[in-house]
């Protein structure tokens, strides 16, 4: 499938997954993420059941605190 994953084009062997798969996929590993699907912002409670097909456009941000 390919996906447009934080404004780039990804192609990836897989017909489908979900976003949770997705993540670690890419090795995602910050523990604050913010994520969305088509615009749609997806929990984190969610992510394993949020499926991501060929043409979504996902958004996978870090949030980084501090003062």
């Amino acid at each position: 499938m390919k996906i447009t994953l934080n404004n780039r084009e990804e192609s990836i062997d897989k017909e489908m997954m979900t976003l949770q798969e997705l993540i670690d996929y890419k090795n995602f590993t910050f523990k604050l993420l913010v994520t969305k699907v088509n615009g749609k912002l997806v929990k984190k409670d969610q992510r394993d059941r949020a499926i991501v097909r060929d043409g979504d456009k996902v958004t996978v941000l870090h949030l980084v605190s501090g003062g």
